[in-house]
């Protein structure tokens, strides 16, 4: 069996997902009856940080703790990836010492280089180009609080980055139209778009994206790594803010979600954020953790 490895979406079919989410849901129900599974007991995840992150590294160090398990973290600081030493030379070694590999990088490159040459699953838990991860937790919190994304329509609005990319890729997988507004200059990759097909559009208005949308997503202006860019970005997605306004030309019972950490007041109004009727990134929050569970435990059963 080989080895199978999570560096974007793609790496799943549409029933793999589907088998994923429903996992995860059930993880959630599990975890809140006070029920725990144990079967990553004496497994050991590898977690390689480039990029430093408060949900990525909680939600799956605790996620392996709750299933027996144990999490190794790895900062720039402790490693040599890509330094002192080969990537290939790396994954050699970590991958005989670890059953699973998370890595959190710049370059997407990096992840499948490390893939490559890997004993282990790797999965991608964020690189510049897909953040495939948080959308698992994306596709769950719909899931629960108003079932199959399957024909609905879903508005992404800002900038066209790893996230975005990540919800081309959804759209493909949940059967979803996907319709993304961004300032001029900061779309998404063609050739992703063009892959989505006629389930995918590129408008340059919010209202026009967000027209009759069943849920809304955003992200910040400038990612880690784009803080040089802070104040031309601000700019030029000022009129991008997504609040109450916006919000009104979405269906009456259309949900919004925000991967965090939220800048109010720029990408998301605060009153909007914090709105427990329309606003589910708490919910969103939480699910990095059940989903993340579900999917180790997928490429643990799916691979040699």
């Amino acid at each position: 069996m080989p080895i199978r490895h999570f560096l974007t979406l793609m790496d799943l079919s549409a029933e793999e997902l589907k088998q994923i989410i429903e996992r995860a849901i059930e993880l959630k129900k599990l975890r809140n009856q006070g029920i725990m599974t144990e079967l990553f007991r004496g497994k050991v995840l590898g977690m390689i940080f480039e990029k430093s992150s408060t949900r990525t590294r909680v939600s799956f160090e605790a996620g392996m703790a709750q299933m027996g398990g144990s999490a190794l973290f790895l900062s720039p600081r402790d490693t040599q990836l890509g330094r002192g030493e080969p990537v290939e030379d790396s994954a050699r070694v970590i991958s005989r010492m670890v059953d699973m590999v998370m890595i959190r990088t710049f370059d997407h490159q990096i992840l499948k280089r490390f893939a490559t040459y890997s004993r282990v699953p790797v999965i991608n838990a964020l690189s510049d180009s897909y953040h495939p991860c948080q959308l698992l937790a994306d596709i769950q919190t719909y899931v629960e609080h108003r079932g199959s994304p399957d024909g609905k329509v879903v508005a992404w609005v800002g900038d066209g980055n790893n996230m975005c990319h990540s919800y081309i890729n959804a759209a493909r997988l949940c059967g979803f139209e996907l319709r993304i507004a961004c300032p001029q200059g900061y779309e998404p990759d063609g050739n992703l778009v063009a892959a989505g097909g006629g389930q995918v559009k590129v408008v340059h208005n919010p209202v026009d994206a967000v027209r009759g949308a069943d849920w809304v997503a955003t992200d910040v202006w400038a990612s880690m790594g784009q803080e040089r860019e802070q104040q031309v970005r601000t700019r030029a997605f000022e009129p991008f803010m997504v609040d109450h306004q916006l919000m009104r030309h979405a269906n009456s019972n259309a949900l919004f979600m925000h991967c965090l950490p939220a800048h109010r007041g720029e990408e998301v109004s605060a009153d909007l954020l914090e709105d427990g009727e329309v606003s589910v990134v708490w919910d969103e929050a939480e699910n990095r953790l059940h989903a993340q569970k579900a999917l180790m435990e997928f490429l643990q059963e799916h691979s040699a």
